[in-house]
């Protein structure tokens, strides 16, 4: 499996921690510090699984599996899909071991912290979507942008049968609690549908989204990525 090395942009993590225009010199050093810092921690892995589809009227269904998609958000988004990749990923449950210490200790630091890790996590899946699109080249086709459990009117409560499909308990260290959040939580999973170069499925649109109403990211401006 090939390695990543973060970069980390500030600006992202500006944007998470919600900050517009200047900023004081101490924070600018504590944000570039801790981005340092998660750096070294991250262990950073993923797993995917390709799977072909049959995209009905009321659901997606992948072959070979029990797991159907049901919503009209994801079968607009998998329209012109025969098939999809599922992937899983994570930076591992020392990120969430020391956003935890740091809520304890210092809140400006954990609010940091968890932005730091947030624009990580995101990097990463641009990472791994990209080498989905490698995959989906050779076959000389495009791919969609992901989404996500949880994203648009697809329930999030698919997240325990997903990661069962990846092993990720196995591969990656990734369970579900109750409420089908991932754990460690700055892991991600996405679905990501294969389709013909000459169609397009547009950009994510928030207004599909079920967090539309109280989204803090659309208040200031900015998109989630999710």
């Amino acid at each position: 499996m090939p390695e990543y090395d973060f970069k980390i942009s500030k600006e992202e993590v500006l944007r998470y921690l919600g900050v517009k225009g200047r900023i004081e010199e101490n924070i600018n050093n504590l944000i570039d510090e801790t981005i340092e810092e998660i750096k070294k921690i991250i262990r950073f892995n993923f797993t995917y699984r390709i799977f072909k589809i049959r995209v009905k009227k009321n659901k997606v269904a992948l072959e070979n599996c029990e797991l159907d998609f049901h919503g009209n958000s994801i079968n607009h988004h998998l329209r012109y899909s025969d098939k999809c990749a599922l992937f899983a990923a994570t930076l591992g449950s020392e990120v969430d071991r020391k956003i935890n210490y740091y809520e304890k200790l210092d809140m400006t630091k954990a609010l940091i912290f968890d932005a730091c890790a947030t624009a990580a996590i995101e990097e990463g899946c641009d990472f791994v979507e990209e080498e989905i699109r490698k995959i989906a080249l050779k076959e000389d086709r495009e791919i969609t942008f992901r989404f996500s459990p949880g994203y648009g009117d697809l329930s999030l409560d698919i997240q325990s049968e997903f990661l069962q499909l990846l092993d990720g308990y196995k591969n990656l260290g990734l369970t579900v609690s109750s409420h089908s959040i991932l754990i460690p939580r700055k892991s991600v999973t996405a679905i990501i549908g294969f389709i013909p170069k000459d169609k397009k499925t547009g950009k994510k649109s928030c207004i599909n989204c079920n967090k539309y109403n109280s989204c803090g990211f659309r208040k200031i401006g900015g998109i989630c990525e999710y």
